[in-house]
């Protein structure tokens, strides 16, 4: 990790073999450590979550026959990682929505 790479900030989840496959946690892996290099990712690995707040985002890992989702928010110093878990619907369900508020507002506290 070089000086200039943001830290990873696990607040809730994990990305391990398993659930995740071997390939899916390479993956993610292999995109967080683009976050942390400061890339910004975009459609359709990443897409923003307003409506947890500015500045976070979902990524959206394809494994087999399960959708992960590892919500995310973007700090000046680190990507905090807010959830992780498995799609099952096209909407992201209110409850993980609602704890991703709360662990974010914990962290800027």
């Amino acid at each position: 990790m070089s000086e200039n790479d943001k830290y990873l900030v696990w607040l809730h989840g994990e990305v391990k073999t398993p659930p995740f496959s071997v390939e899916a946690r390479i993956k993610a892996g292999f995109l967080l450590r683009r976050l942390q290099k400061g890339e910004l990712l975009e459609m359709p690995v990443s897409r923003p979550m307003p409506s947890i707040g500015q500045n976070c985002h979902e990524l959206r890992i394809n494994d087999k026959g399960k959708t992960w989702r590892i919500v995310y928010h973007i700090d000046f110093d680190a990507i905090a990682i807010l959830e992780v878990f498995a799609k099952k619907t096209q909407k992201t369900p209110t409850e993980v929505i609602d704890r991703c508020k709360q662990r974010l507002q914990l962290y800027k506290q």
